[in-house]
This record gives C-alpha cells, sequence and structure tokens, in this order.
C-alpha cells in the first residue's frame, strides 16, 4: 500500500496486520480520487474509520489543507502515526483515537468538505454516521461524504431517509463507492 499521487507520492505505508481490515485497493484510491479531484485542494477532510490512515494521507498528498482521522483501535493509531510520521504530514492531520460517535459529536458544528467512511462492513455504521453527521452538522450544503461497502443494496436501503442524495456510485470487484450530499433541509422557523 502506498500514496498514489501529489507531495508525498509513491511511499509506502504500513498496514495493519489480520483480518479486521481491507486496505482500499489502489485501483479503488486512484479511480475514487481521480473523480473528486477537482474538490480536494483546500478541503477539510475526516476519514472516521481511518484504519492505516491511507485515505486521509492521501487527501493531504493530494492538496487538501486538513485531516482529522479517526479510528477506536488503539492498533491502528499506532499505524497511522507512523505513517503520519513517514509522509511528513503532522501538521495538518488531527488524531482521535476514540468510538466514531464520539467523534462526530466531539466535532459537532466544525464543517468538512469531504467525509469518508468506510466502517467494518456488515455493521449499520454508515446510517448511524449520516444521522450523526446531519444533525451535529458536521457537513456542509456541498459537502461530499464516500461510503465504501460491500453491500450497496443495503446501505441504500439505510440511508435512503436519511436527506441524503446519491450523485455517483461504482463498483469495482467486491467494493462499491457510493458518493452522496446532504439535500439541504428547509429551515424551521
Amino acid at each position: 500500500m502506498r500514496i498514489i499521487s501529489g507531495k508525498a507520492r509513491g511511499t509506502k505505508l504500513y498496514t495493519l496486520e489480520g483480518e479486521n481490515t481491507r486496505p482500499t485497493l489502489d485501483r479503488v484510491k486512484e479511480s475514487v480520487f481521480s473523480i473528486i479531484q477537482g474538490k480536494i485542494e483546500g478541503a477539510r477532510v475526516l476519514d472516521l474509520f481511518a484504519g492505516s490512515g491511507a485515505i486521509g494521507l492521501e487527501f493531504l498528498s493530494r492538496g487538501a489543507e486538513e485531516a482529522i482521522l479517526c479510528d477506536d483501535s488503539r492498533e491502528a493509531i499506532g499505524i497511522i502515526k507512523k505513517n503520519i510520521e513517514k509522509t511528513h504530514m503532522e501538521e495538518r492531520v488531527q488524531l482521535l483515537n476514540i468510538d466514531f460517535e464520539k467523534c462526530l459529536e466531539k466535532l459537532k458544528n466544525n464543517k468538512f468538505d469531504i467525509i469518508y467512511l468506510d466502517p467494518p462492513y456488515e455493521t449499520n455504521y454508515v446510517e448511524k454516521s449520516i444521522k450523526k453527521i446531519i444533525s451535529f452538522e458536521i457537513a456542509k450544503d456541498d459537502s461530499l461524504i464516500i461510503i465504501e461497502t460491500d453491500d450497496e443494496k443495503r446501505i441504500e436501503k439505510e440511508i435512503e431517509s436519511l436527506g441524503v442524495k446519491i450523485v455517483d456510485k461504482r463498483k469495482y470487484g467486491r467494493a462499491t463507492i457510493i458518493f452522496l450530499n446532504i439535500i439541504k433541509m428547509p429551515r424551521k422557523g
């Protein structure tokens, strides 16, 4: 696993051992980042289930202003720290070793341009995350939420009534990437 493009291009990253994590394949990363390239420069990014940190660091390498990487695994945080040092991104990364729900609560009223959700498969963490992103007003009207999943039908069913709109969807083998925008909710009063 490596950084594909930008300032840290070619940097090999440390990965987590075991079957609890699945690094995003380079071909998937390459495609996702080419689709959203125009939105990255100067963006504030939240990688909520950061794993090795590869996605958040790829954003920074490609010109994002800041990335917050969150993972509740101490082992993952150790790997992310090594990868941050290896890519020399220390000044632009905030690392949080907490549960995703506590993370979203902590970031209440912070605004992110891009939010990347790659939770453990077969959980309802996408639905829970989006509900909290909306209620805590973490996304802007034009923010992009990117979901990586192996069960697009289940995820689509979970999110269909949450006030989001699917703007693009791509399938890469087992993984499906779903791109969402928050539907601007009418103001009360």
